[in-house]
C-alpha cells in the first residue's frame, strides 16, 4: 500500500495524460507562450497501463482519474480507459475534462469502461465563457454534458471556478441550473497553480462566500452524520434534498489531514500532493527496464515522505513551478 508516516493511506490515483489544452483559461494558463512537454518525455498509452496496473494490482489503488491538461485530446485514451477497466480488481474510473470533444466520445468511453466524468464550466454566459477560456466553445461544453448523461456517465459532476469581479454574482443561477438537469455541482476555491503565478490570496472567491450567496436562494444543510474524511468536497443538501452541491475549499478548508491521492504526472513523475515542490521520477525506472515490484517501492517510497498538509496557511508558501495543466487535476 502506498502509506506515509502520518498514517494515511493513497487509494486514488490522477494520472495526467497530457499538459496541452484546448482552452486557455486565465486562471490557469496565459493565452500563448507556455512550452509544452517534449512528446519524447510523454509516458506512451502502454506505460500509462502498466503504471495503473502496478497501483492496481500492487498497491491499492482503488480509484483511477484521468486528467491534464485536457484528456480527451489524447488519441489513445478510449483503449488506455478499455484496458484499465480490465485489470483485475477493477478500479472505478473517472475522467475530469473540459468537456470539449465529449459529445463525440462519451458513447465510447462509457462502452470501454468508464464509470463517471467531472466537467468543468464556470458560466451560464457564452460571452462571459468567452472572456475567461479565450475561446467561442461554450455550446460544446453543454453538448458535451448533455452526452455524459445520456451515455450513462453518471452522477455527472460540474466543477466551477468563481472568479472575483467576472462569475462570481452567478453561484445561485449555476446551481439552479444544475438542479434542472440533474448535474451534482461542485465549486472550486480558485488555487495558486496558474502557469503566470499571478494569484492572489485576496482575489479569491472563498468557500465561505460561496455558501454565503447560495444562501440567498437556497436552503443549505451539511449532508449526513459522517465525517468529511477525504473527500474534497464538503456537501451540502439543497433545500431538504435529495439534490446536493459541494464546495471545495482547497485554500480556505483543506482536507490534508486524512488525503488519500496519489499523482502520476504525464511525463511519469509522482507527486504526493497537488502543492508539492518535489517529484519522483518513475519513467526512468520504467524506461531502464525496472521490474512492477522495483516500480512499486520506488512509490511506495515517494509517498512515504508526504507532508502533514499543502502549506497554504503558511505566509511563506511558495506555488508549485509548475502549473496545473502540467501536474494534472
Amino acid at each position: 500500500m502506498l502509506l506515509d508516516t502520518y498514517g494515511r493511506v493513497a487509494t486514488d490515483l490522477r494520472v495526467s495524460l497530457t499538459d496541452r489544452c484546448n482552452l486557455r483559461c486565465t486562471y490557469c494558463m496565459p493565452e500563448e507562450g507556455l512550452r509544452w512537454l517534449p512528446k519524447p518525455d510523454l509516458l506512451t498509452d502502454d506505460e500509462i497501463v502498466r503504471m495503473v496496473r502496478i497501483a492496481v494490482t500492487d498497491l491499492g489503488v482503488t480509484e483511477v482519474r484521468f486528467t491534464g491538461g485536457e484528456p480527451l485530446i489524447r488519441p489513445g485514451l478510449v483503449g488506455i480507459v478499455q484496458a484499465c477497466a480490465a485489470l483485475e480488481p477493477r478500479p472505478r474510473l473517472s475522467v475530469t475534462t473540459n468537456g470539449l470533444g465529449l459529445a463525440r466520445t462519451a458513447g465510447a468511453l462509457r462502452e470501454a469502461g468508464l464509470d463517471r466524468v467531472n466537467v468543468s464550466l464556470d458560466t451560464l454566459r457564452p460571452e462571459v465563457f468567452h472572456a475567461l477560456t479565450r475561446r467561442d466553445r461554450h455550446h460544446d461544453v453543454l453538448a458535451g454534458l448533455e452526452a455524459a448523461a445520456a451515455a450513462g456517465l453518471t452522477p455527472v459532476k460540474v466543477n466551477t471556478v468563481l472568479m472575483r469581479g467576472r462569475n462570481d454574482e452567478e453561484a445561485p443561477d449555476l446551481l439552479a441550473w444544475a438542479l434542472e438537469h440533474g448535474y451534482e455541482l461542485r465549486f472550486i476555491e480558485q488555487m495558486p497553480l496558474d502557469a503566470q503565478h499571478g494569484w492572489q490570496r485576496a482575489d479569491m472567491v472563498t468557500a465561505q462566500e460561496i455558501l454565503a450567496g447560495l444562501a440567498t436562494r437556497f436552503r443549505l444543510t451539511p449532508e449526513g452524520g459522517t465525517e468529511r474524511g477525504s473527500a474534497p468536497a464538503e456537501r451540502w443538501l439543497v433545500d431538504g434534498g435529495p439534490a446536493r452541491v459541494g464546495v471545495i475549499g482547497s485554500v480556505t478548508r483543506p482536507f490534508c489531514r486524512a488525503c488519500d491521492r496519489t499523482r502520476l504526472t504525464a511525463d511519469g513523475q509522482v507527486r504526493d500532493c497537488l502543492f508539492a515542490r518535489e517529484e519522483s521520477d518513475l519513467r526512468g525506472a520504467l524506461r531502464s527496464g525496472a521490474s512492477d515490484a522495483e516500480i512499486a517501492d520506488r512509490w511506495k517510497a515517494a509517498m512515504w515522505g508526504k507532508k502533514a498538509g499543502s502549506g497554504l496557511d503558511d505566509p511563506a508558501f511558495l506555488q508549485p513551478a509548475r502549473p496545473m495543466s502540467a501536474i494534472g487535476g
